[in-house]
């Protein structure tokens, strides 16, 4: 029977295959293979970084020769001059974060190669291998100060609770380092807060907040024109623009919780479609109503927070609400509203006329 070559790799000794010992198949887990792989892996991780430098490359030219768009980067993000830039930025953050990996895994690779060499001179002496604990092991252990179970028995104060020892554990340094903290901050909160007024408190804070709105407010009305308004001289007319936009001042300020947004009303405020009104029924009435409101009704005064126009415009709405008769509208309240007819001038004017 023909046998084929040994390879070189199984004619040479090994530390899986000492001289004098009987081979055995390799099973892929001796130092050498494992070298073998960490260069493989090395190499793998080189082509990565060169192939990502090229690209980078690539399209910074490609930038450099970009011409200008008008466009914003988020209107076309594909087609704008800004994307070359920020995709070699990426690019480039990806080469860097590439590089550290490799980095900490070529360290790896030396400690675990040294770890290695450490355990088999320590075996070679007959010794026991103890490992080293890790940088993360020793700053846990300093952490938190822990003791080994075998030293338990030294903490021991003798006080057993239906099988629970107590010891004598000690906080954690962590915790301690967080209280004296506290501590510090709260005697640098009192120096600068409530001593020395260094930093305003929070009521403080609210007050300038709500002195400085009241000044951006009235530097905002001064610079609105305010149309003078004259309640007694209102008269409603089908003006649908001041409708329209009274309409939306109404449902902007939630007045429809209490009349509803159809004017029907519920068990809060009365029925704005029908003709019984409480504080009269004319469009200077309801213009009053809105701006001073009814206090001891739970109608808020809308003139302290609304514009003369914003007032006018929602009684135009309301008035234009008459004999719409909404679905399960509140009953009538007070008594029937009616408008007094205008006087009759004609004789007076015809007196006048005569010579």
């Amino acid at each position: 029977m023909n046998h084929l070559p040994k390879t070189e790799h199984e004619n040479q000794p090994s530390k899986c295959h000492p001289a004098g010992v009987e081979k055995m198949e390799c099973q892929k887990n001796c130092e050498r293979c494992r070298n073998r792989k960490d260069r493989r892996k090395t190499k793998v991780m080189t082509k990565l970084v060169l192939i990502s430098f090229l690209i980078g490359s690539t399209s910074l030219n490609g930038w450099a020769q970009t011409p200008v768009s008008t466009l914003g980067f988020w209107d076309d993000p594909f087609n704008s001059p800004l994307m070359p830039l920020y995709g070699v930025t990426a690019l480039v953050f990806v080469t860097i974060v590439l590089v550290l990996v490799v980095a900490v895994y070529m360290l790896r690779i030396v400690n675990i190669m040294a770890h290695q060499a450490e355990k088999e001179k320590i075996e070679k002496m007959g010794l026991v291998f103890a490992p080293k604990p890790t940088w993360w092991e020793s700053t846990w252990h300093q952490l938190n100060a822990t003791v080994p179970i075998s030293m338990e028995k030294d903490l021991d104060l003798g006080h057993s609770y239906d099988g629970i020892r107590e010891l004598d554990n000690h906080l954690p340094p962590w915790w301690k380092w967080l209280f004296y903290a506290t501590i510090g901050w709260a005697a640098v909160y009192l120096i600068v807060y409530h001593i020395s007024s260094s930093l305003p408190l929070q009521i403080d804070e609210y007050q300038n907040d709500v002195a400085a709105s009241n000044l951006q407010i009235r530097a905002f009305n001064a610079s609105q024109p305010q149309e003078v308004i004259d309640e007694s001289a209102l008269v409603f007319t089908k003006d649908e623009a001041r409708i329209t936009k009274g309409q939306k001042v109404f449902m902007s300020n939630n007045c429809g919780q209490c009349h509803r947004n159809d004017g029907g009303g519920n068990g809060i405020g009365p029925n704005l479609t029908d003709e019984y009104w409480l504080h009269g029924g004319e469009l200077k009435n309801v213009f009053s109503t809105i701006k001073v409101g009814i206090i001891e009704k739970g109608m808020p005064a809308w003139g302290k927070v609304m514009s003369p126009q914003d007032v006018r415009d929602v009684a135009f709405f309301v008035m234009s609400l008459q004999g719409t008769n909404p679905k399960n509208a509140k009953a009538p309240q007070s008594e029937l509203f009616k408008p007094l007819a205008p006087p009759d001038t004609s004789k007076v004017q015809a007196l006048l006329q005569k010579p």
